[in-house]
């Protein structure tokens, strides 16, 4: 459908900026720009909408709606041998997952089209009442799958990534150069948990702009040794201490590190990356219980997107309200605009947890992982722990000479 008049489209955006308080400054002049930019493409990619004989075919300004794999054959060829890669392969990396069409088509519609500054109901752009529909379900969705209470929990699905999750929470509850504990990167550890190597160079910007300090797994046994993080948490004195790994094949203690939190006065953050999945699924211990915040990744056990989940307390907790405090961190802390097509294929997925399907997926992931175990352990082989219980196994590699 051809749009008629370029006028009336400048009219509509001009007018956008004033339906959003405050946003008509910042908005209002590249609306016109955009007005015209839009114009000048039908949907079918023909004319210039700027009336008369410009109208006719000005191929220059046409969007190439053409397949992919005759407008960029190089590209589609790549794509479709790293489709090939994925699927003859037996992928064993924990930190990869196959998702569904469902998740594939979302994250490739015109929802990447979209921006969307601010949170449902308060955006810097008009046209988002969709936008809104779309990140509240997905809310809603997200809250569903962890059975948690909406008067108790709240939730930001709008990070990037992990990472970004995990830099947001620390930017809402920290200051500057505050202490945070988190589990050693060469334990199991995650780089934004905090690592400094032994010649003191700081790795992690959560190093960087705080001051980390690892807690250490008990080597005798694999297990994350919570008498010694307990006496070291009452000497270093953090502002946070982190109950999260990317490479631990047990469940984690919260109520222990509840109480070593407690102990010294620290938020208490789960960085469950690995292992939401599993969470949402029952087959491990939750974190809510016991922890202030919760993060994760949405890609790993969740089969989602690549995208990040902060899960706060709606509460006041150490004379921070969290939910106005993370909000913030996320946007206009740290980001700009959300990736809508993400937030939207994350929605697809957190339906999908709810299926009894993906609980007897979850299970079986499980089984299988200790059943790889206990055959390992059969034929000689060390594990870290000597075995597992979430969907991790952490082969030593020394005995055989072999650095991993």
């Amino acid at each position: 459908m051809m749009m008629k008049t370029t006028r009336a489209n400048l009219r509509l955006c001009a007018a956008q900026p004033r339906a959003v308080a405050g946003a008509e400054r910042r908005t209002a002049p590249g609306r016109a720009r955009l007005a015209v930019n839009r114009a000048a493409v039908s949907d079918s990619g023909v004319g210039s909408g700027l009336g008369g004989d410009d109208r006719a075919h000005d191929r220059s300004l046409m969007v190439d709606n053409t397949p992919l794999e005759h407008q960029d054959p190089a590209l589609f060829d790549l794509i479709q041998r790293e489709k090939l890669r994925q699927r003859s392969g037996l992928e064993l990396i924990a930190s990869e997952n196959f998702t569904s069409h469902g998740v594939q088509e979302v994250n490739g519609s015109c929802l990447t089209n979209k921006y969307s500054e601010g949170l449902p109901g308060a955006r810097y752009y008009g046209g988002n009442e969709y936008i809104d529909q779309i990140e509240q379900l997905c809310q809603q969705r997200a809250l569903g799958a962890f059975r948690l209470s909406d008067a108790d929990w709240g939730v930001n699905v709008q990070p990037l990534s992990g990472s970004p999750a995990n830099f947001a929470v620390y930017t809402a509850l920290l200051q500057p150069h505050d202490r945070v504990m988190g589990l050693a990167l060469a334990h199991g550890g995650h780089l934004t948990h905090g690592h400094v190597t032994p010649s003191g160079v700081r790795i992690s910007a959560t190093s960087v702009y705080f001051e980390s300090m690892p807690y250490y797994l008990d080597e005798s046994t694999g297990l994350i040794n919570y008498d010694q993080l307990e006496r070291d948490a009452k000497l270093f004195r953090p502002k946070m201490i982190i109950a999260g790994a990317s490479a631990y094949p047990r469940d984690i203690d919260y109520p222990r590190m509840r109480q070593i939190a407690d102990s010294v006065g620290a938020f208490l953050m789960a960085d469950m990356a690995h292992v939401s999945g599993l969470v949402a699924a029952g087959v491990v211990s939750s974190p809510f219980d016991h922890c202030d915040v919760v993060t994760s990744t949405t890609h790993k056990s969740l089969r989602g997107p690549r995208a990040g989940i902060i899960f706060y307390k709606k509460d006041t907790v150490r004379g921070l309200d969290l939910e106005k405090s993370i909000n913030s961190a996320v946007f206009p802390g740290l980001q700009g605009g959300p990736h809508n097509h993400q937030i939207g294929a994350l929605c697809v997925a957190l339906k999908q947890v709810k299926d009894p399907a993906f609980k007897k997926y979850i299970q079986k992931v499980k089984s299988n992982s200790v059943s790889l175990a206990d055959y390992l352990i059969s034929k000689g082989y060390d594990l870290v722990t000597k075995g597992t219980e979430n969907h991790l196994v952490l082969w030593n590699l020394r005995p055989q000479g072999l650095t991993g």
